[in-house]
């Protein structure tokens, strides 16, 4: 299986909006793993792993976020897989 491994930052109106809760459900439903977390600078981070496909489909849903999310910028890069993610968890810091 091809995997994939991005790191996302997420700037606009994304924390208080629940969406580390709606990432989390929407990297479940696509089978990822990796994380999501807000930053001290009021955006959100996550990074997401799996089949290159899963990937290519989550990515674009972060221009939209949860109901409540003004999404403003998008940005992601690459990284290593990292074979100690399984799941997806929401990070507190």
């Amino acid at each position: 299986m091809d995997e994939r491994c991005v790191q996302v930052i997420v700037s606009g109106r994304v924390q208080g909006v629940y969406f580390r809760a709606f990432t989390r459900e929407e990297a479940e439903n696509l089978g990822l793993s990796g994380w999501v977390r807000n930053r001290a600078d009021g955006s959100g981070e996550a990074l997401i792993q799996g089949e290159t496909g899963a990937v290519e489909q989550m990515l674009p849903w972060f221009w939209t976020g949860s109901p409540h999310s003004l999404v403003s910028e998008v940005r992601a890069r690459e990284e290593s897989v990292q074979d100690e993610l399984v799941s997806f968890e929401i990070r507190y810091r």
